[in-house]
């Protein structure tokens, strides 16, 4: 057996005879693994080596950079610029995609960081990193003194300058050697493993801050087989993947360690990417391995469709999705209480926390600000039952699972719609009890009357009533644009599947940036 499942849910991420294949050896020793979403390509480092190499699927493994400054973990922001943490300056630095070269951050109080190690973004753009003290160690880095007496976790909040220093999120004396960190699905905790005190820690993450740091899982050692706690990720449903003894140790969102996979050598980082985000790459001492897992990644602000997209100069005429707002409707579907709210009905879907993930609720606020501001008519479509479900159809199992669970109810607080999304003036509130809103409303009327040929198609869920919105709407022969990140579902395996297959044929995918920057705010 290939690997060691602890646990039957183990079996639905990762099969246990998953062969491991070897894709590049002869390395002095590989890191900071990350997969390009368009280019379809691997880069990883060799921090000894002092060289970045990529590896693709039709020519194999190629250097594309010597010297790196010895750099160790990367990853990529939402425009697809490479952040790498440097041993050699003890720096973080980013990497535009012309290979222009900055310094983001490499002081605290005046004094040098350590070797920042792992880094991570999050939804709001902000560059969170661990500062062990690796990289002033010989061949991991340059051997020198360190100038700082503590290892931390760091931020660097989205409106950095090149040069600022970051800002301490971690209580200085916590960690021994921080490394690998990741955020949940949701972006509502981050997790951050310590080498030496071979655990890992979770804590909160609000305004920027982290609170709590309680132990997540603890004795990630084994005197038998060599392996520390290093590089981590958390995949789509949030299970924790981190490198440990003999590969990598799997731990379910509660702690319990659930699985084990095996490979062939000292495991130091993974990351996931492939066509599919179904290849589950791994850094192994000398070597890169891949191995197909049943599961994917949380959804990084890198992985989003619009990622890359170059900005909109300011003095730019409006192109591209060439909006009148004249014309335009913009549409909030399903964005109700029991549908994308703890505490609702669907709750235990995982729609709250993909909505959470995508910031559905506040992008659509803000979404919906821009459009009335450009005279653009904004309609909340809303599903409304009334009390016992009387003319609810139950032919499938969404509708039974509605009436099961007395969902949207009229004049219940599940009905209601999410915070801050409630109708202002001149807003259209429109009633259905179908996943379209086109069967069962007066939507189509209503937008016919008013000379309504395109429609901004928000809300949730992502691969139902938003998706059958859309097809119905290229049906009845009206132009349709997502901004993805103002849909959610139940998880984003599901929404990444629904915008890039179903709805690339009957829509414009975007972003709610792109929309705002197309009608001139």
């Amino acid at each position: 057996m290939a690997h060691d499942a602890l646990d039957p849910h183990f079996r639905t991420l990762i099969d246990e005879h998953a062969p491991v294949l070897q894709l590049g050896s002869g390395f002095q020793f590989t890191e900071g693994p990350i997969w390009h979403p368009s280019g379809r390509y691997l880069l990883f480092s060799d921090m000894p080596g002092d060289v970045r190499r990529r590896w693709d699927g039709t020519g194999g493994v190629r250097e594309v950079l010597r010297p790196s400054h010895k750099g160790n973990g990367m990853t990529y922001d939402r425009d697809l610029n490479l952040i790498v943490c440097e041993h050699a300056t003890s720096s973080v630095s980013r990497f535009r995609p012309d290979g222009t070269r900055e310094v983001l951050t490499g002081h605290f109080e005046g004094r040098e960081l350590n070797s920042p190690n792992d880094v991570c973004v999050s939804a709001d753009g902000a560059i969170w990193f661990t500062d062990p003290t690796y990289g002033r160690m010989p061949g991991f880095g340059v051997e020198r003194p360190v100038q700082l007496g503590f290892q931390g976790v760091y931020r660097l909040p989205p409106d950095h300058t090149p040069g600022d220093e970051p800002e301490l999120v971690s209580e200085r004396h916590m960690f021994t050697q921080p490394n690998g960190l990741c955020f949940s699905p949701d972006g509502r905790l981050l997790y951050v493993n310590d080498t030496v005190q071979t655990n890992i820690r979770v804590f909160e993450v609000g305004g920027g801050q982290l609170s709590g740091g309680r132990i997540f899982a603890s004795g990630i050692v084994d005197a038998m087989r060599p392996g520390v706690p290093d590089g981590m990720k958390c995949d789509a449903e949030g299970n924790v993947w981190v490198t440990a003894p003999g590969g990598l140790w799997v731990y379910a969102p509660d702690g319990r360690l659930i699985g084990k996979v095996t490979i062939p050598e000292l495991s130091a980082n993974l990351a996931w990417g492939g066509d599919d985000w179904r290849t589950l790459f791994v850094c192994a001492t000398h070597s890169v391995y891949a191995v197909k897992t049943k599961v994917g990644p949380r959804n990084e602000p890198y992985m989003r469709s619009d990622a890359g997209a170059p900005p909109k100069a300011a003095s730019a005429q409006p192109s591209g999705l060439a909006i009148d707002p004249a014309r335009t409707a913009l549409l909030l579907q399903d964005l109700q209480n029991d549908v994308i709210m703890e505490g609702g009905a669907f709750a235990a879907s995982g729609s709250p926390a993909h909505a959470r993930a995508q910031n559905v609720v506040e992008n659509a606020r803000r979404l919906a600000a821009a459009c009335r501001a450009k005279g653009i008519r904004v309609y909340h479509i809303w599903f409304v039952c009334e009390a016992g479900h009387p003319a609810m159809a139950q032919n499938c199992p969404l509708f039974e699972g509605l009436v099961g669970a007395n969902a949207l109810v009229r004049g219940t607080w599940g009905v209601q719609p999410a915070a801050s999304l409630a109708p202002e003036a001149d807003d259209i509130v429109i009633e259905k009890m179908t996943m379209s809103a086109w069967p069962s409303s007066r939507l189509e009327r209503h937008l016919r009357g008013t000379g309504v040929d395109t429609i901004i198609n928000c809300g949730a869920w992502t691969n139902m009533s938003v998706e059958h919105t859309a097809r119905t709407a290229a049906d009845l022969g009206f132009r349709v644009i997502v901004p993805e990140d103002c849909c959610s579902t139940m998880n984003a395996d599901w929404h990444r599947a629904s915008l890039e297959y179903a709805m690339s044929q009957v829509a414009t995918v975007t972003s709610s940036a792109a929309v705002i920057r197309e009608i001139g705010i």
